[in-house]
């Protein structure tokens, strides 16, 4: 049997709403020294076009955080890695990601990030999958809320497959 995939969120309606939250993190941040944390490998699709459509200055860099490795349910274990390379004092940070769901790996994230004396730290997500007995977690400028359910697409993954499909769809794995 192969995977099944099911759309759930057309490129479409993704195309819109990352011009909103782009129009969003202009407004709140102009003339404002911002920087973007973007999220690797999975944000990176939902990065690019955010950054294409946000009108006021801005400084890029990059962190690895991961809590799902190869499966298709978080670890529980967060791994971070060039979180200590970045220079955001006094910076308005936005930590761009593609899905927060148990919350584990954004707050680690947060946690670390704020260590480095940003001005202000934010999230912007272009998912939240609502998991029971997640951590909360303050989102300020979010895409969907979706429910919980493996998904794939526009950048995110399951083992390195299907990052290139333009929107959001349900994964159901082999038997």
């Amino acid at each position: 049997m192969t995977d099944r995939l099911r759309p759930l969120i057309s490129a479409g309606r993704i195309k819109k709403r990352v011009a909103e939250l782009a129009r969003h993190i202009s407004d709140d941040h102009r003339g404002a020294p911002l920087t973007l944390v973007i999220v690797l490998k999975g944000a990176t699709v939902f990065a690019a076009d955010l950054m294409r459509r946000i009108d006021t200055p801005f400084i890029i860099d990059f962190v690895r955080a991961s809590s799902y490795g190869k499966a298709a349910r978080s670890s529980g274990a967060v791994a971070l890695a060039d979180d200590e390379k970045l220079d955001i004092a006094g910076h308005h940070v936005v930590v761009v990601e593609d899905i927060v769901d148990t919350g584990l790996t954004i707050t680690a994230l947060i946690a670390a990030l704020e260590k480095l004396g940003p001005e202000s730290v934010d999230v912007c997500t272009l998912l939240h999958k609502h998991v029971d007995g997640a951590k909360p977690v303050a989102i300020r400028y979010k895409g969907f809320d979706i429910p919980d359910e493996f998904v794939v697409g526009y950048g995110m993954d399951y083992a390195e497959k299907y990052r290139n499909l333009p929107g959001v769809f349900r994964l159901k794995l082999a038997d």
